[in-house]
């Protein structure tokens, strides 16, 4: 084992974290407040730095950056702002698909348009298709030359601001799932429009809407891989995706842990600072151990994925590890400062109401454990290696 980094990484690791300095934390909290992404002061910015469009080979014109160097990028733009960090790397997510199962022409023509700093979004959560990725009711009907689709999208970030999307639709409900396939959607199309833009607990500074499809018509080579095989599509997305938001949990809950740790060594009790307390000092401690482990999951998992081996296993736990840490670290660190923990004069609390989120998008913390223990099943014989 080695976890030296080398150059290419510990440059990617600098210049994200110089981006969350620079770009990210001078303008968290004026965002957070206001609940809106800005867009145009952000996106060029990052898409010059990389974080747009880090995952897309470099033939396409993308970073090319493996699965292990994008999460740990993700820690340190959430270490920055959890809110526009999750708009900033939606691509990422929208992208998957078309770089897993997409055509030659399909990326060479929507690829690129990231690349140009266009921004694309993720379409499946459905207002009763959330958790049950199977159920989704949206459609698209083949008229022979094309396709048609109607349905509503929610929670997506980007959502209405995107200039594509690659949306999840059913194309032969007879066959369930089997049928659900992945489509390309110009947002320009007739028929594609915003709904509700949601106003929300935490990561308030990314774009959270509604989309809603009505009688959008779709051409065939839009389809991404064969129709029915947008499940396979989906959870091979999931399993390079879920370590980057393991490595999220990571980056809120250091910054969390920072600011507690500092408090603790200039806050005065009893006439020492309360770091000299040992419930203080047990509970940073504690901290301390559950980041760094987190770190070594989604280090495990986002390595299994640039070896091409798989880690489904491996993406869920790291991802309900961390999402449940994130909580933890950042509950305790408010704790840590008391009353002024709770006020807005100090990042605490928006750590905690951003660290929610990771337990919930992309697959709830129930849903990898579900993943784990299907798993379970399967294995005759339980294997570490």
């Amino acid at each position: 084992m080695d976890f030296e980094l080398n150059d290419k990484q510990k440059e990617a690791v600098d210049s994200a974290h110089e981006f969350a300095v620079n770009e990210l934390r001078p303008i968290s909290r004026e965002y957070d407040r206001s609940g809106v992404f800005p867009k145009d002061r952000l996106i060029p910015k990052a898409t010059e730095a990389g974080f747009t469009i880090g995952e897309i080979p470099r033939e396409y014109g993308g970073r090319g950056v493996d699965v292990l160097t994008g999460a740990m990028v993700l820690e340190e733009l959430f270490w920055g702002d959890a809110g526009m960090a999750t708009s900033v790397v939606a691509n990422s997510l929208a992208s998957g698909p078309i770089i897993i199962a997409g055509t030659d022409e399909q990326k060479k023509k929507w690829l690129s348009r990231l690349v140009d700093g266009q921004l694309a979004c993720f379409c499946l959560t459905e207002p009763g298709a959330g958790s049950d990725v199977a159920g989704i009711k949206t459609t698209a009907r083949d008229m022979g030359s094309h396709y048609v689709i109607n349905g509503q999208k929610c929670f997506i970030t980007n959502g209405g601001i995107a200039d594509f999307c690659v949306v999840f639709a059913n194309a032969d409900p007879d066959m369930g799932f089997r049928g659900h396939t992945a489509f390309i959607v110009d947002s320009s199309s007739d028929g594609v429009s915003m709904g509700k833009k949601e106003d929300k607990m935490g990561i308030r500074s990314s774009h959270t809407a509604e989309v809603i499809f009505e009688k959008v018509e779709v051409p065939k080579e839009n389809i991404i891989g064969r129709v029915g095989q947008a499940f396979y599509i989906v959870m091979k997305t999931f399993d390079r995706t879920r370590p980057g938001l393991a490595a999220a949990g990571v980056g809120i809950a250091r910054a969390a842990f920072e600011e507690a740790l500092a408090y603790a060594k200039e806050r005065v009790q009893f006439g020492e600072p309360i770091i000299k307390n040992q419930a203080i000092s047990f509970m940073l401690s504690e901290m301390l151990m559950q980041i760094d482990t987190g770190r070594q999951l989604y280090y495990k998992a986002s390595w299994l994925a640039d070896q091409g081996k798989s880690n489904s296993i491996q993406a869920s736990n790291a991802k309900a590890y961390c999402a449940q840490m994130c909580m933890d670290v950042t509950t305790n660190a408010v704790e840590v400062l008391g009353g002024y923990g709770c006020t807005r004069d100090y990042a605490l609390e928006k750590y905690m109401r951003d660290a929610k989120i990771i337990s919930i998008y992309e697959g709830t913390n129930e849903i990898q454990r579900l993943v784990l223990s299907a798993s379970l099943r399967r294995v005759k014989e339980w294997k570490q290696y």
